[in-house]
């Protein structure tokens, strides 16, 4: 592919922002320093990861493939595949209300709610949502445990007991300390607030830092490890979690071991690469 006037998309949900670089035949093979210029928010375009819309040929399905910011590789991203999704209705690539993807998570189910060129909202089945143990981590001075929990990628999940949304966004938030047994491929953490009474089911808020990334103002996968942990936390097994993060809100409905994420999806810019990758 030629890449000297290459076209990219950027996206953000609940302003967790993605470089969409749409490469429909798999011609582009990205290396990680590529991947970190696109996502440099002073050198390069900016976001917290970098999408590529690719078609499989195994499967015939859409691929996510999604990096960090860093240009490593992850498994999945809830608010990047909410985007991911929205580009595919948006550029029409894809014209059906539901259908399914491909991640390195495995396959995913979406339906897009609502979309036009700028905004949609968008409901995925996240699968699978596995509690792996507990384990603790530390931010500077501030030692806390939480809930190992695996949503296709790794996540520890903690709840502070008697933590405000006031008290919550004024914590200084640093690159954790964790447990590298236990979390071998490194760890989001979350940090969120008890289980609160909502509109429908409960709510609580959250912060969470992203491997490879940093603090974001949120994380799909994020939200549903923090709804898992505050059900568990609050005695219930099944049920509905709104997760209110930096970026906005998300609905979690989790029953029998599995999670639907629903949330917002906006398209803010379109263009092309001047000077292409390079």
């Amino acid at each position: 592919m030629n890449t000297a006037q290459l076209p990219f998309i950027k996206a953000h949900a609940t302003e967790n922002d993605f470089v969409v670089l749409t490469d429909v035949n798999d011609e582009l093979d990205l290396t990680a320093e590529q991947v970190a210029w696109l996502c440099d928010r002073r050198a390069g375009i900016g976001g917290d990861g970098l999408l590529r819309v690719v078609r499989s040929p195994e499967t015939g399905r859409w691929f996510m493939d999604y990096r960090n910011a860093d240009g490593s590789i992850a498994e999945m991203c809830g608010n990047g595949i909410r985007a991911f999704a929205h580009v595919l209705v948006a550029e029409d690539l894809e014209t059906a209300e539901k259908f399914e993807v491909d991640t390195r998570a495995g396959v995913k189910v979406i339906r897009v709610l609502a979309a036009d060129g700028v905004d949609a909202t968008v409901s995925v089945d996240m699968g699978p949502v596995a509690v792996t143990g507990v384990s603790t981590a530390r931010m500077g001075d501030f030692e806390f445990a939480g809930i190992g929990v695996d949503v296709g990628n790794p996540h520890l999940a903690c709840v502070i007991p008697g933590l405000t949304a006031e008290e919550l966004a004024a914590m200084p938030f640093s690159q954790p300390e964790f447990d590298r047994e236990f979390f071998p491929a490194g760890v989001n953490v979350e940090v969120l607030t008890e289980l609160a009474p909502g509109e429908d089911g409960g709510e609580v808020h959250m912060r969470v830092w992203e491997r490879g990334v940093g603090e974001t103002r949120s994380c799909g996968t994020g939200t549903v490890a923090a709804a898992q942990t505050a059900l568990a936390d609050a005695g219930i097994e099944h049920g509905q979690v709104t997760v209110n993060v930096p970026g906005g809100a998300l609905t979690i409905e989790l029953q029998d071991g599995r999670a639907q994420m629903t949330g917002p999806s906006r398209i803010v810019a379109r263009g092309v690469l001047a000077g292409g990758l390079g």
